[in-house]
């Protein structure tokens, strides 16, 4: 099939709704692959910490502050890349993002100290920003709004899943094949680059990229909504009239402050509970369970709470999506609390720790289908690079905080009343947001 742009003059007749659906999965099943591999380039970096320390006699302080500054970079990456998917296509852009954080986790392994580790991992913050929402531009182009909770959901879930592979295959690495930690930074990531390349060979950023014409249902869907809803308008084409538009949206603020909180917290989770696993905080009967592969059962609820909550977003509340964000993050403050407070033993830890992962991360299907939704598909790169900068802006300020309380005080405990206290200030702000 012709991968050239069909002139709007020539558009052939509409395609089957049967045939538009397949061309849909397509995409959608294209962009989760790719997304699926894309935390092995930055969500393995917990994991290598205590051979970080051990090695280069690094504090968890500094360490947190290394782990911050790869999170404000991609914060920076979100604002920019958003607007460039908007501008060249999300589907050259995420190409390009696995390929160069590929080659940016290798250089970060042959790091000797705090400054070149700094450098190098904030430096691959930036080419990880390639990613979502590039994607997420891809999906906005195939499938309509009252749709975007289900397709973001999936999508979402790839990236929870996408947690899961990071941590499996970092526990391959440091435990059952006993690799130092400059294997985390080589290994896994080998995975996102065959998920780049293969987005690139299956993807199309929209439907007349495939020469084809969509149906009249799908046409009507996003008029309707575009009319009714509220999408956002530009004056003009170029990237500072998408930011200004954009930013006019006192909603896009409501979203990025309750996204903000609610990354804190998951971010929090990813990178601080591999260090609890690995220390002497976690005490566990001999059960035969290795302490850090009880850690795995985090993502896979992350994974199910995001496939779960978008789904809901659309079926139970009609596609709002303020009400299932705060019932989420309300439940996730109170599972959190149960890690630290309960006694737990590693049947009833995996259990509370995976409907930890399942209720704070479930709500980023909804916050990422909320972009499209406020400023319509045009701009939808834009909204979810703007929304995505404020996650990471607050993800990257909480993680030195963190750090710094788990050197004062010793217990990397603490890490779970810290997620609650975020995860209610994001029920608080997402009930602000009314969409």
């Amino acid at each position: 099939m012709s991968t050239t742009s069909v002139s709007a003059d020539h558009l052939p007749p509409p395609v089957s709704e049967q045939k538009f659906r397949e061309l849909q999965w397509r995409m959608l099943l294209a962009a989760m692959f790719c997304y699926l591999f894309f935390y092995t380039g930055r969500q393995t970096f917990g994991f290598a910490i205590p051979g970080i320390q051990e090695e280069l006699g690094i504090s968890k302080a500094t360490l947190g502050a290394i782990s911050g500054i790869l999170l404000w970079s991609y914060a920076v990456g979100q604002a920019i890349n958003g607007n460039l998917a908007d501008k060249f296509g999300g589907r050259r852009i995420m190409t390009l993002g696995a390929i160069l954080s590929t080659i940016m986790n290798w250089f970060t392994s042959f790091a000797t100290g705090p400054k070149s580790l700094a450098v190098l991992w904030g430096a691959n913050g930036y080419t990880q920003a390639m990613g979502w929402a590039a994607g997420g531009r891809v999906i906005s182009n195939w499938w309509t709004p009252h749709e975007r909770g289900k397709s973001f959901g999936f999508y979402t879930f790839a990236a929870g899943s996408a947690s899961v592979l990071a941590f499996v295959t970092s526990t391959l690495v440091v435990d059952t094949f006993d690799m130092d930690w400059r294997w985390i930074f080589r290994i896994p990531v080998l995975l996102m680059l065959v998920g780049g390349l293969t987005f690139w060979l299956l993807a199309r950023d929209k439907p007349a990229d495939m020469g084809v014409t969509p149906p009249q249902k799908f046409l009507d869907d996003n008029e309707n909504v575009s009319v009714k809803g509220d999408g956002l308008t530009a004056k003009g084409e170029s990237s500072w009239a998408r930011y200004k538009a954009v930013l006019r949206s006192p909603k896009i603020w409501s979203t990025g402050i309750a996204i903000g909180f609610q990354n804190a917290a998951r971010y929090g989770l990813l990178i601080w509970v591999p260090v609890y696993f690995l220390g002497s905080d976690w005490k566990t009967a001999d059960t035969g369970i290795s302490p850090i592969w009880i850690s795995v059962a985090l993502p896979v609820g992350m994974a199910v709470g995001a496939l779960t909550n978008g789904t809901i977003s659309d079926k139970l509340f009609g596609s709002r999506r303020d009400r299932p964000i705060a019932i989420f993050m309300i439940l996730g403050a109170a599972f959190a609390i149960g890690m630290y407070l309960l006694p737990l033993g590693p049947v009833a830890g995996i259990v509370v720790l995976f409907f930890t992962g399942f209720f704070v991360y479930g709500p980023q299907s909804s916050f990422w289908a909320l972009c499209p939704d406020i400023a319509g598909k045009k701009m939808a790169g834009t909204a979810t690079g703007i929304v995505n900068f404020f996650s990471y802006l607050f993800a990257g300020t909480a993680e030195p905080i963190i750090g710094a309380f788990m050197d004062s005080t010793g217990q990397t405990n603490l890490i779970f009343p810290i997620v609650a206290a975020s995860c209610v200030c994001s029920a608080l702000a997402a009930l602000t947001i009314r969409r």
